[in-house]
């Protein structure tokens, strides 16, 4: 899968650890040592794709006629550190909604060692995903500090009414949290539909000049009960790639797919801002 990406142009690749907790893997069956080995697997196996596609590169094995003539190098490896709600998997990483008993040190501690194993298996930052409210931003933030985190980190959270995340805390707040944290190289929005994406960024850049990292859905939404995804007002691949110059345009930098998008929906983003540079 992350060749596919690679192969489609992204520089980016996103290690499969979103959703893999120590704590989750433990309730499971499986040791912590076991579950600790898992974790770092999957940037292990990120990284291993990167060097396959450098090797085939240099060997001539892709065929870029028809492919954009774009820079593909530096490939960036990024390890995905999902919410505290991914690992409930009740569908409160869309809602933010933890409950009065989760605090500030419950979020540190159920996060601290698997960022520790992350920032040491070899990716070059950490994404910090679809995060759904300011408590939680504040959480990574104090934790980058406090572990002495030496690789960049980015922050993406997530919206669905394109001026709040989806706590219901304004975008602006958890903006200036992610702003004061030298180590946060980026901030921006994952997982929510396209159509809302040019006022977040607006947003956004009025309280921080860092970045702007935009990653959305299809446009579909997640149903926490029925663990489905259901249509809504779902773009297709061509749609969500004519929104891309607007992106570019409002201040975005950073381009993505994230949920129920696939590598053809990178391939057409990479051709969108190449054919608007040339």
């Amino acid at each position: 899968v992350h060749l596919d990406y690679l192969e489609a142009g992204a520089n980016v690749i996103i290690s499969a650890s979103y959703q893999a907790t120590i704590q989750g893997f433990e309730a499971k069956g499986l040791s912590i040592e076991e579950a600790e080995t898992l974790i770092k697997r999957s940037v292990e196996i990120a990284c291993e794709a990167r060097e396959i596609y450098r090797q085939r590169c240099a060997k001539g094995y892709w065929d870029f006629l028809d492919s954009p003539k774009i820079d593909r190098h530096p490939v960036l490896v990024a390890a995905s550190v999902g919410s505290y709600g991914a690992y409930l998997a009740d569908g409160s990483e869309y809602s933010g909604n933890y409950g009065a008993s989760v605090t500030l040190e419950t979020l540190k501690e159920f996060h601290r060692r698997r960022l520790q194993i992350l920032a040491n298996s070899g990716a070059d930052l950490i994404a910090f995903e679809t995060i759904p409210n300011k408590l939680e931003a504040q959480a990574y933030v104090e934790l980058l500090m406090e572990e002495n985190i030496d690789i960049p980190a980015w922050f993406s959270f997530s919206s669905t009414d394109g001026t709040n995340v989806v706590s219901g805390d304004p975008i602006t707040e958890c903006a200036k949290i992610a702003d004061s944290c030298s180590q946060v190289v980026a901030v921006g929005i994952n997982c929510t539909p396209p159509r809302l994406i040019h006022g977040l960024i607006l947003s956004i850049r009025k309280v921080t000049n860092k970045p702007v990292i935009i990653y959305p859905n299809s446009g579909e939404t997640y149903n926490g009960e029925t663990k489905q995804w259901e249509k809504t007002s779902g773009e297709t691949e061509e749609d969500f790639v004519s929104y891309v110059g607007k992106w570019r345009d409002a201040g975005a930098c950073l381009f993505g797919g994230c949920c129920r998008t696939t590598p053809n929906t990178i391939r057409a983003i990479s051709r969108a801002l190449f054919d608007k540079s040339s």
